[in-house]
Formats: C-alpha cells, sequence, structure tokens
C-alpha cells in the first residue's frame, strides 16, 4: 500500500467516523508498473441465526461495518475477495442473510469456501448463491486462484455422522479433534496442477484459501493435511503469496518461494493457545500477539490490514483497536518476514523450510 494512498484512506475514514474493522486493502505492486492495483479482503463473518428474522447482531454488524468500509475505499479496489465463513451453521436463512448484507458492495466479489458454510449441503447452496468451489482468474498479468481447502476424508464426510446437522456440528468446532483434518484433496490437486500448467513461472500467483496452506497448529485445525502436496505444486514459480482466513488473529510466514499471510475475522478473534508450544515442529515464526479481547468492546482485537504484495513478499501494516499498531514485513537480511520490534525482545521458533 503506497504511502499516499494509506494516508488518504486513513484521512478519509477519520472524517467519516469509519470503525476499524477486518477488512483489508492489498496493493499488488509486483505486477507491471503501469498495471498496479488493488483488491480488498473480509472474512469470517460467522453469520448465525437465532430465528424469524434475528441474527446474532454483533456478527451481523461487523460485516455490515466492513461492507461500508469498502465501500469507501480510496483508491477503489478492483474487486473484492470473501475469504469464507460466511454462515455460522451453513443455512440458507444465514447464507441469504450474508449474501444480502454483501450485495451491498459496489464491486465485483470472488467468495472462498469455509467449512462453516460447507458441511451442511457440502456447499449445495453456496454454489448457487457464489459459484464454483474452486477456480481461477487473472487480473492484470496476475493469476489469481481460489481453493477449497476445507474438504474431507470420503468416510468422515458420507459416513461418520447420521445427519448433516450433525456432520455441520462436529466440523464447525473449534478445538474439537473430531472435526479434523482439513485438505484439499487429490480432485482438487490435479486441477491446481492443470490450471498452472498454462502459466508462465515468472507470472506472479496468489492463491486464496480458508484454512492456511501450511501446518500450524491441528488441535485447532489450523492445519491443511496436505499442505506439503499443495505447497510443491506452487514451489516452481517465483512469486506466490497464499492469503487465507479462519484463523481470527495475525499470522505470517516464509517458505522457500511462497509466503502465507492470515486475515482476521469481522466477527471475534481467537487467542493465541499457550498448547502451541507443545507442536513445535509444525509452528513457523507466525505470531505477532495481541491483547486478548475485552469483553466490554465488542471490536477489540478485530481489525484491518493494509497489505503491499511484492515479488511473493507481504508487508502489513495492522490497524487493531486498543491494541498497538503492527507492521510484519519482509527483513532481507533473514529472507523472512517478521516483526522486528517484537522478535529483539522474544525468543522465536524456527520457521518451516520444507515442502
Amino acid at each position: 500500500m503506497s504511502r499516499n494512498s494509506r494516508r488518504d484512506f486513513l484521512k478519509n475514514a477519520a472524517l467519516l467516523g469509519v470503525a476499524t474493522l477486518p477488512m483489508s486493502l492489498v496493493r499488488l505492486s509486483f505486477a507491471k508498473s503501469g498495471d498496479d492495483f488493488t483488491f480488498a479482503y473480509i472474512s469470517d463473518s460467522h453469520i448465525q441465526h437465532i430465528k424469524g428474522n434475528q441474527f446474532v447482531r454483533n456478527w451481523d454488524m461487523g460485516l455490515k461495518r466492513a461492507v461500508a468500509e469498502a465501500n469507501l475505499l480510496v483508491p477503489k479496489p478492483d474487486f473484492v475477495v470473501y475469504g469464507g465463513d460466511l454462515a455460522q451453521l451453513g443455512t440458507k436463512a444465514e447464507l441469504d442473510h450474508g449474501a444480502e448484507i454483501m450485495s451491498a458492495l459496489k464491486y465485483k466479489t470472488h467468495y472462498v469456501m469455509g467449512e462453516h458454510d460447507y458441511y451442511l449441503d457440502l456447499g449445495a447452496y453456496w454454489e448457487k448463491l457464489f459459484g464454483p468451489q474452486w477456480h481461477s482468474f487473472d487480473h492484470k498479468g496476475v493469476h489469481f486462484i481460489v481453493l477449497n481447502s476445507v474438504l474431507t476424508h470420503h468416510h468422515w464426510t458420507y459416513e461418520r455422522w447420521p445427519t448433516a446437522e450433525r456432520r455441520m456440528a462436529e466440523m464447525s468446532g473449534l478445538d474439537n479433534p473430531n472435526g479434523s483434518p482439513f485438505m484439499v484433496g487429490e480432485k482438487q490437486r490435479e486441477w491446481l496442477k492443470n490450471d498452472l500448467a498454462k502459466v508462465p513461472k515468472s507470472t506472479p500467483i496468489v492463491v486464496f484459501s480458508h484454512s492456511p496452506l501450511q501446518k500450524i497448529f491441528k488441535g485447532w485445525n489450523f492445519w491443511t493435511d496436505d499442505a506439503e502436496q499443495v505447497q510443491a505444486i506452487l514451489k516452481p514459480f517465483q512469486r506466490v503469496s497464499v492469503i487465507y482466513g479462519h484463523v481470527h488473529q495475525i499470522q505470517y510466514n516464509q517458505i522457500g518461494n511462497i509466503s502465507f499471510h492470515s486475515v482476521m475475522a469481522t466477527a471475534w478473534p481467537w487467542p493465541y493457545p499457550q498448547s502451541y508450544a507443545l507442536a513445535e515442529s509444525h509452528l513457523p515464526v507466525l505470531t505477532v500477539p495481541m491483547n486478548r479481547a475485552d469483553p466490554f468492546f465488542e471490536r477489540d482485537a478485530t481489525g484491518w490490514q493494509f497489505m503491499n504484495v511484492k515479488t511473493g513478499r507481504v508487508d502489513l501494516t495492522y490497524q487493531l483497536p486498543n491494541n498497538t499498531t503492527r507492521t510484519v514485513a519482509f527483513n532481507a537480511k533473514t529472507g523472512k518476514p517478521g516483526d522486528i520490534a517484537y522478535q529483539e525482545k522474544t525468543k522465536r521458533i524456527p520457521p518451516q523450510d520444507h515442502y
């Protein structure tokens, strides 16, 4: 994000009284200089139906305010990406209400499938509203890929639970081993290979997934079981960025040529589990701690990000209500992204460097 456009957005937001929400504005400055463009990213709203026309207000209003902010962005984004978990339990009422809120956006929108959207009817109604569960598109010299990364084994999907509602309840849990694991799956990996076979290796690649395409913390399903296989497909390309939701917290990492960057949720934040320390072999440099959410401030520990994506190296500035603004930037000396001020004070666990 250029300094001038960032200043302009902050100025306009202050004048209009805009709240800070987890909506990202991304400038792809690695495209040809004449083709620089921005896109906005909103994720994880978890619209939850109560009864009739009643929905959980906090999640509902979080998405409405994020959509309003996106419509006020300067410069105007070329398009918007929704990062998944529009609904909480995947019902028609939740998806319809979320789609109605999103329809107020003034831009073309691409949708990523989240597990909360998928497991009630395996994405059937979601597809009617938003299109295919995975696809790709090109925009100003960049190849974009949308994946469904929340699939799982045939037995778990079709045989393990007696009803669709039970399957949805199990797969929507956070700290629940019955809901693991997520994966891209063989069929979709084969599609990805065929899709990328037509793309020059020098083309910048941006991948949108819901779960991280890496293995972070299995206990909370911050984990994609076939992550290494997906990474291997992306490895031949010079500049690859993966942007994902699902985790409701700040994460960043670099594995070879692939940079990984999470976005925050419009619904609520997740804390950093103490048991991260028990998974060191899979834990990359990724966390920039936030204060735990203040239960009396419904937007605390949510926020929005500016992303500057260049040659697969993403610099992010996180604007956090009631928390310190943080910048995560690529460090040329270490060859990895990091928050230097934080890392100087705390011993860090070495990042992943394998495929």
